[in-house]
Parts: C-alpha cells; sequence; structure tokens
C-alpha cells in the first residue's frame, strides 16, 4: 500500500487535495503541524507522528479523540526529525511507494536534510518522493527513463548525493553527458531539459539527487 506523509513545512492545499482523494487506498501519516493542513480538510489520518510542540493545542485535542488514529509521540529532544520518524515508519509499514508533502519551506536545515533522508527508502527499494507546488524530488542510484509528458516541470536536475557519480550518460536532453563523472559541489547538472519525447538517466555508480521543477 502507498504511503502519503504529510510533514509540518509549506503545503499548497491544491496538491493536498489531490493527493487525498483516494485516501482509504494508503496510508497516511501526520507529521506533528501536518496535522493543521489536515484539518482545514478534515481529513483523519492513520497515523500521527512527533514531538507535537509546534502544533495548535486545539487541533491536537481534536485528532486524539478520534479512536483510529494511531499516536507515535517522541521526546522533543531526540537524535531523528518527526519527519525522519515518519519515513522510518513507512518504510516499516513496507509501503509500496511514498510521497512525502510539506517537508520543504522556510527551513532549508529541515529541507536539505528531508532530501538526505530519502537515502533510508532507497535503501529499502521504495520510491520515494518529496513534492511541492513547484517541485518533485527523489534518489537513484541506477539508470531511469523520464517521459517528457510527464515530468513535473521544464527543467530537471541532477545533484550527485555522493561523492562522486561515475559512468553518467544523458540522453534525451538538452545538455547531453556521455560517460562522464559528476562530482559533488558542482553545479553542471542545473536545469537540464527533455528535449526528446523519451529522456535516458544512465549511471554505474553513486546516487543522484534528482529534481523536476517548474517556475
Amino acid at each position: 500500500m502507498k504511503t502519503l506523509i504529510i510533514a509540518g513545512g509549506e503545503i499548497h492545499i491544491n496538491i493536498l487535495k489531490e493527493h487525498c482523494i483516494n485516501q482509504s487506498e494508503q496510508n497516511m501519516i501526520a507529521v506533528d503541524k501536518g496535522l493543521e493542513a489536515l484539518y482545514k480538510l478534515d481529513i483523519i489520518p492513520n497515523h500521527v507522528v512527533g514531538d507535537f510542540d509546534s502544533i495548535s493545542p486545539e487541533i491536537l485535542e481534536f485528532y486524539k479523540k478520534q479512536p483510529q488514529i494511531i499516536f507515535h509521540k517522541f521526546n522533543a529532544e531526540k537524535d531523528n526529525t518527526d519527519t525522519d520518524i515518519a519515513l522510518q515508519l513507512a518504510i516499516q509499514l513496507k509501503s509500496s511507494k511514498i510521497t512525502i508533502l510539506g517537508a520543504l519551506g522556510k527551513r532549508m536545515d529541515h529541507a536539505t536534510a528531508n532530501i538526505h533522508i530519502l537515502k533510508d527508502a532507497l535503501e529499502a527499494n521504495i520510491p520515494c518522493q518529496i513534492l511541492d507546488e513547484y517541485n518533485r524530488i527523489y534518489l537513484i542510484d541506477s539508470g531511469k527513463t523520464l517521459e517528457k509528458d510527464k515530468v513535473y516541470g521544464k527543467y530537471v536536475s541532477l545533484i550527485p548525493l555522493t561523492s562522486t557519480v561515475e559512468g553518467l550518460t544523458l540522453t534525451g536532453f538538452k545538455y547531453p553527458l556521455n560517460d562522464y563523472t559528476l562530482p559533488i559541489g558542482t553545479s553542471l547538472g542545473i536545469s537540464n531539459e527533455i528535449i526528446e519525447d523519451i529522456a535516458h538517466i544512465e549511471m554505474e555508480k553513486g546516487i543522484l539527487i534528482v529534481i523536476e521543477s517548474k517556475d
């Protein structure tokens, strides 16, 4: 079963509505302040995770009265962020796919960490993506095919998560590469574009952050 995680960052309400349409067909994990976004749409999640230091007490009390919700409360002084704990729960639930909303926003420390923790889902062989109004973010450690009419926006950026990504070959892109070693700390992979109906990313070693984005 798919899992939707609603974190406490910025959430575009229309995106949330879109991903809650088939609520009965997915697990839903709310992360602390993410409950406030669900409250606006009168949506009841399956799980709630957090230290509950940033959510409105009234909203928290409302959800505590819902017997079908499983609460996972943690001390505010802990090693992992609430979103990380929610992701680990989604992995434990053996999710077929994980989508995270509200993982980006004003706090760049949290946003950066949320991209990095996707590695746990990658290692568990579970497709996992972060979505907001302008971006779809995920990790890959092997080849991937992209269809021009299905990517999230005009731009596809490739950023190494590991120290290098070796044997990187891009076809169907405006800026192709052939058996290239892409090191961390370079902007070479930013703002590429798909110019064919189908584009291919091939790689031999490493992990890439893939960001499909639009203005």
